[in-house]
């Protein structure tokens, strides 16, 4: 990364457009992450001293503090890596530092068919999604390529319409020609300052977005984007962590308790919001790939997830929610 206070072999790694995290793990455990998953390097960066203080050197880059009074740090670098570093106390073995690499050009559908993330019959349905103007969720786990996932998506959005995305970091990457962008502000070193997800989903129903995207829904934010989403913002999406499609009710209503909201408020408010999830997952040797389109419905007073399209092999196959994800489409 041009300019970062790191080794030239670091800097290698965070620039190579095939790598997605760098884990340094010691002074001999450097391990690297990408297409071809996890693999350990043969890659020196001195001893637990010079590792505390690249981290150190890092952090200040960023405008952040990392001593024994304040032992971690999560900070975006300059040219828009994340760092995540923890020192001794609370790493007794050693200093521990974590790369996320964001990629500085975004694939299209046609990019992600190529790669193999999405077959045909899935482009046409993610296609459908964003031109029926459905609002949806992108879940997975971390490392899938969900945030690439949402940039292609944000790219197909008519030119006519305005979005508004709001990250804590900038990672959606979109050609988009009206994309206004917020970004999270977290507390300086004495407390203040912090400008949080909520804050900026609140302000951005102030700023006439026809389409809001939200890069991760992790916190208390979820009672805002529910809320945007049932007050006429159709065509709005966000990512979510999850295991499967069939967790992110129970994820939906864990976030909703961060802003004190019952499980029933969640679920009537996100079966109302939200017609479909779009599931990715990583299989053996680090492909990505769309599992499955869901649909969010209540069953008695509980919000479920039930497939609608399940993708295998590059062929799509009809769920049980095939035809109540059909006529939401069409409804949309």
């Amino acid at each position: 990364m041009s300019g970062l206070a790191a080794p030239a072999a670091l800097n290698a790694l965070l620039t190579d457009p095939g790598v997605t995290d760098v884990l340094v793990n010691g002074p001999d455990a450097v391990w690297v992450d990408g297409a071809g998953g996890m693999r350990r390097l043969a890659l020196h960066l001195g001893d637990a001293a010079a590792i505390r203080a690249l981290a150190q050197r890092l952090a200040a880059q960023a405008g952040r503090r990392l001593d024994d009074a304040s032992p971690t740090v999560d900070a975006r670098l300059p040219g828009g890596v994340r760092m995540h570093a923890v020192v001794p106390p609370v790493a007794p073995a050693g200093p521990l530092i974590s790369f996320r690499v964001f990629r500085r050009e975004g694939m299209s559908l046609r990019d992600l068919e190529t790669s193999g993330m999405v077959g045909q019959p899935g482009v046409e349905l993610l296609r459908a999604l964003v031109a029926a103007r459905a609002n949806f969720l992108i879940s997975g786990g971390t490392g899938v390529g969900k945030t690439t996932l949402l940039s292609a998506l944000v790219s197909e959005v008519p030119a006519s319409e305005r979005l508004v995305v709001i990250e804590e970091a900038q990672e959606i990457i979109t050609s988009h020609p009206h994309c206004v962008r917020l970004e999270a502000r977290g507390a300086n070193a004495e407390g203040r300052g912090l400008v949080g997800l909520t804050d900026l989903v609140r302000e951005s129903l102030r700023m006439r977005p026809d389409r809001i995207v939200l890069g991760e829904c992790r916190g208390p934010e979820v009672r805002e984007v529910l809320t945007a989403l049932n007050t006429g913002h159709d065509g709005s999406a966000a990512t979510i962590h999850a295991n499967s499609c069939h967790d992110v009710p129970a994820r939906l209503t864990a976030l909703g308790s961060l802003a004190d909201m019952g499980s029933r408020t969640v679920a009537v408010q996100a079966a109302a919001a939200l017609s479909g999830v779009v599931h990715l997952v990583r299989q053996p040797g680090g492909q990505r790939i769309v599992q499955s389109i869901a649909i969010l419905g209540l069953s008695g007073s509980e919000l479920v997830a039930t497939p609608a399209v399940n993708f295998r092999a590059g062929e799509a196959r009809r769920g049980p929610g095939w035809e109540l994800f059909n006529h939401r489409l069409a409804r949309c």
